[in-house]
């Protein structure tokens, strides 16, 4: 009997029980517990099958389709108008956010009208998605057995290598071959750092609680979701619909007071229970923690990784003989204590960062690289073009960074950078864009920002946020510490300038304040130039004390008696050669859990005439692993060259596993598919005959070669690691058919 139809005669029986014991096997592996507790992997029938619309500009090119959204686009771009008019007459806050909201709610329907009249699309499968995710043990909810918490996920073995391998790439990619400085700092974070940065003040939302049963909720959304549920309610008059537009508008500029009085006003109750709802309260997103058994230090787990690249930037520019530009990189995992965590791996509590910081002169933001990259064509969905109803287009960076639409080159070459990356580890193209922050959206600090996002079946996510930081961060951290977070520059010629130091007299002020005088000096230390002049103008204008001469002075919180002798000022000339600068920063920022995410659900695929037979379409370069090494039949005559050829692999460094399981090689290929092995070699009854050869088959084909074993293992090793493409594998070797075997 040939083996290929030994193999047809299993298909037939495979055929024959695919309607019953494929789908008994899959309600076994599949407790029906996770259906119930991962809602929000789409085990709901209404997100069973979920559209996924890309944009088509060749569909908006219709006239037919042009003349129905033109209205739409102009109403949206005079509404970009009225905003821009009121920024620039420097309008009030509210005004602005209100326009702004309008703004947000016109380009909304323009764009739900755009995804209405694009063509068909692919239908994504999220229930079959997340059965493989957990069956294969991709990744899972953590302490499932214990009934899981919420944004918390565990990564299983073939989630563990995919992250593994996506990481590596990003070390070649970035650090290796733009030469960065990688770090790895400390998860805990003491409270003054985080207080600089200004996570302590700001890095919250505002939450509210089911009165029994104590159930959080973010207040904002759940105002919103209810609001809009009486904008659909037949029942309500149109002047409640209109107060219920006007308050969504006004949202994202609300107090909390203001947002208490509109959740008392349409008696909002608890969305899950319908029980009373408290009062709102401000909750840091950090997880807060002390450092050491006092319990005095107070600390966080840091909410990105950024900081301890800043904190260390003095070093890093020692190291690197204090040039500039250089860039910094680390990898770790960041906290955020999400409210209402969702969407699987798209918002969870933990997850891991890959953070770059590029430092540069802030006169020069030009890129020795860009000509490198000057002609990637992306796709860009600009401040301008949201403002103006208009859709992303397609433009070199080159051209972008030339006309102002991208702020700089450095910034221009990190977009293109990363497009390269995601196109290297498998994301699709047309899934893929970068959007700019519009100016309410921009931290106050930044230069330019833009987002790369993915599309998902959750919608557009972002994934990579790449930011102008101007020189916030090092100017913040070095005020706060006194510590010169500078660089230098060399002059063109040299200067005289004047300067002005400090000099405190600390014997006269420690004879004098005693006890108090270690905080004064903490507290002076702490003042600028400017600071201890008005001091000496306070104290040449103020009351001093008859009998001792002081006059009372405020220092930071406290106030202490000094005199202008204690805190003497020095001023002298001086010739300088290089001048003070404090370095701007480029800021390149990966989510990996996001990136994971939108490469699984890119490469899931269900083959055709098969709708049973899911698999991942990996690219061999990230793929978990690279080979799966199995006989033919369960004969002990083949184990010898199995565990050579596994043991060569190994040897090259090309992860592989051995699968001489039970059941046909159909139902193992089908199995390795599914984990995403991109390559399977076979050792048949032709193995064992000299000259010995192996069949290799290709996952998203399902071709077979035959190749001679003494130049399987190389072939495979050139292919996984993406020296050569399997088309080339192709050519060179011949295509397998079928063999004699002796069962």
């Amino acid at each position: 009997m040939s083996r290929l139809h030994y193999m047809n005669l299993k298909l037939v029986f495979r055929q024959i029980l695919t309607a019953g014991e494929f789908r008994v096997q899959t309600c076994l592996s599949v407790s029906t517990r996770y259906y119930s507790k991962l809602s929000n992997w789409g085990t709901k029938k209404s997100a069973t099958h979920v559209k996924i619309t890309n944009y088509h500009p060749e569909a908006m090119a219709d006239p037919q389709i042009e003349q129905i959204l033109a209205p739409l686009r102009e109403a949206v771009k005079k509404q970009g108008v009225v905003v821009r008019s009121l920024k620039e007459s420097n309008a009030s806050d509210m005004e602005v956010k209100k326009a702004v909201g309008e703004l947000k709610a016109l380009k909304k329907q323009l764009d739900d009208k755009e995804l209405a009249l694009q063509p068909p699309s692919e239908t994504f499968n999220r229930s079959k998605f997340a059965d493989l995710m957990i069956r294969r043990f991709f990744y899972d909810q953590s302490f499932s057995i214990y009934g899981g918490v919420a944004g918390l996920y565990d990564f299983g073995p073939m989630g563990c290598a995919l992250k593994s391998n996506i990481l590596e790439q990003w070390k070649r990619f970035f650090v290796l071959e733009e030469q960065m400085l990688e770090i790895d700092c400390s998860m805990l974070t003491p409270e003054r750092v985080l207080e600089t940065s200004g996570h302590v003040e700001k890095f919250a939302d505002t939450m509210v609680k089911d009165k029994k049963t104590g159930e959080c909720f973010r207040l904002d959304h759940l105002i919103k979701n209810r609001l809009e549920t009486l904008i659909k309610d037949k029942k309500q008059t149109p002047e409640v619909k209109e107060e219920c537009k006007d308050i969504i508008i006004k949202l994202d500029g609300m107090t909390t007071e203001q947002m208490s009085d509109i959740v008392n006003k349409f008696n909002m109750k608890s969305p899950t229970t319908g029980n009373d709802l408290s009062e709102p309260v401000d909750f840091n997103l950090m997880f807060a923690t002390q450092i050491g058994p006092t319990g005095d230090q107070k600390g966080f787990l840091r909410p990105e990784t950024a900081q301890g690249i800043f904190v260390n930037f003095k070093r890093l520019l020692e190291f690197n003989q204090g040039r500039l530009p250089f860039a910094a990189a680390q990898i770790g995992n960041a906290f955020r204590n999400e409210i209402s965590p969702r969407s699987g791996l798209l918002r969870v509590r933990e997850f891991t960062m890959a953070e770059i910081e590029h430092f540069c002169d802030p006169s020069d933001k030009s890129h020795s690289k860009f000509v490198d990259v000057e002609n990637t064509t992306m796709k860009l969905y600009s401040a301008c073009n949201q403002m103006d109803g208009q859709p992303p287009i397609d433009i070199t960076i080159g051209e972008a960074v030339s006309k102002g639409m991208v702020a700089n080159q450095t910034l221009g070459y990190f977009m293109a950078r990363i497009y390269m990356f995601m196109m290297k580890i498998g994301v699709t193209k047309e899934k893929l864009r970068f959007r700019q922050h519009m100016s309410n959206e921009m931290a106050h600090y930044a230069v330019d920002c833009w987002d790369a996002e993915c599309l998902t079946s959750y919608g557009w996510v972002e994934c990579i946020g790449c930011a102008d930081r101007s020189a916030y961060d090092l100017s913040k951290h070095g005020e706060e510490t006194k510590q010169r977070l500078v660089a230098e520059r060399k002059l063109p010629a040299p200067k005289t300038i004047q300067v002005t130091e400090l000099e405190m007299d600390k014997g006269l002020i420690g004879k004098t304040l005693r006890k108090d005088s270690k905080e004064c000096v903490d507290k002076l230390s702490k003042l600028s130039i400017n600071e201890v002049k008005q001091l000496h103008e306070f104290i040449d204008n103020g009351k001093p004390d008859p009998t001792t001469g002081l006059t009372l002075c405020k220092i930071g919180n406290k106030e202490f008696s000094i005199n202008k002798e204690m805190i003497p000022l020095k001023s002298y000339s001086k010739t300088i050669h290089v001048e003070e600068i404090v370095p701007n920063v480029i800021e390149p920022s990966f989510g990996i859990g996001r990136i994971i995410y939108t490469l699984l659900e890119h490469t899931f695929k269900i083959r055709e005439k098969d709708e049973q037979r899911t698999y991942l379409s990996l690219p061999p370069l990230v793929a978990p692993l690279k080979c799966c090494v199995l006989p033919l039949l369960d004969n002990d005559k083949f184990t010898p060259l199995v565990s050579m050829l596994s043991k060569n692999l190994c040897l090259k460094g090309v992860s592989n596993k051995i699968d001489d399981s039970s059941g046909s090689v159909g139902r193992r290929y089908a199995r390795t598919d599914e984990i995403a092995v991109p390559y399977c070699i076979t050792v048949d009854f032709d193995s064992l005959v000299e000259p010995q050869s192996v069949t290799i088959r290709e996952r998203d084909s399902m071709e077979q070669i035959r190749v001679p074993v003494s130049e399987v293992v190389d072939l495979v090793q050139n292919l996984s690691q993406g020296n050569i493409v399997w088309n080339v594998a192709k050519v060179k070797y011949p295509k397998f058919e079928s063999q004699q075997t002796n069962e």
